[in-house]
């Protein structure tokens, strides 16, 4: 992968506002975990990255220094140096599970309203803006999630779906949105997932991409929309499963 791929790949995560370090090394955290950039991958320089996030380069600087400290990404001296990512911790599947029940029902209703008001507006926006080209990235991605093995794996493709669906709607601000729920949310979604519920979200893909290759905004739209419906109602069943089971073996 080339640097200016790399580039290209960060011009969708210019910060707001300030421009704050934390700001920044969140927007970067979001990217690697969602296999934007890969591990073992080397940062663009400084400077590029700078001009891309529209910041000071003190303010990246102490952005990496924030991800150094979190060991997302290290730093080699020299000729052939540069930030470069890490490989990720796997978060345990009991985390996810006691960071699910710790949500309430009102935050997954509120999660989906929002899910379904980026991504449906999303996919009906690509519908009919999407190019050729565009339909080739939906479809790898695709391709990807029916060979993910695990849950990374099977996250990543999701969420990189999701993404590039906006992506190909030409809307930054839909894009920001997208990465931001995916980092959000995404991981959840494919806990104890079974090769069934993979199937179904799969196929559920797979009829969003066909519908916006067809260029039928209102079916990709109201497809999104029953997908991610079905995926939160899949998080609150597994919800309420897991809080029946903490009462019953509670003393």
């Amino acid at each position: 992968m080339t640097q200016l791929n790399k580039v290209n790949r960060l011009s969708l995560l210019q910060v707001s506002q300030e421009g704050k370090p934390e700001e920044v090394a969140r927007r970067l955290i979001e990217v690697i975990e969602l296999g934007l950039i890969g591990e073992g991958e080397q940062l663009p320089s400084e400077n590029e990255l700078a001009t891309r996030f529209g910041v000071a380069t003190v303010t990246l600087r102490d952005a990496l220094a924030i991800l150094r400290q979190r060991g997302v990404v290290a730093t080699k001296r020299g000729r052939n140096g540069g930030s470069f990512v890490c490989a990720p911790v796997e978060v345990s599947e009991d985390f996810l599970k006691a960071r699910l029940t710790a949500m309430s029902s009102l935050e997954l209703r509120d999660l989906c309203d929002e899910q379904i008001a980026i991504s449906a507006t999303a996919a009906g926006l690509a519908a009919s803006r999407s190019s050729s080209a565009q339909h080739q990235r939906l479809e790898h991605f695709v391709t990807a999630l029916q060979e993910a093995t695990t849950r990374r794996e099977l996250r990543r493709a999701d969420a990189r779906f999701h993404i590039e669906v906006a992506v190909a709607a030409q809307s930054v601000r839909l894009t920001h949105a997208e990465m931001r729920l995916q980092s959000q949310i995404g991981e959840l979604l494919w806990i104890a997932m079974t090769d069934v519920q993979k199937s179904t979200v799969i196929a559920e893909h797979r009829a969003i991409l066909q519908a916006v290759m067809a260029g039928e905004s209102n079916l990709a739209s109201a497809l999104t929309e029953a997908h991610v419906k079905e995926g939160i109602k899949r998080l609150m069943d597994l919800r309420f499963a897991l809080l029946g089971l903490q009462e019953a073996t509670s003393p």
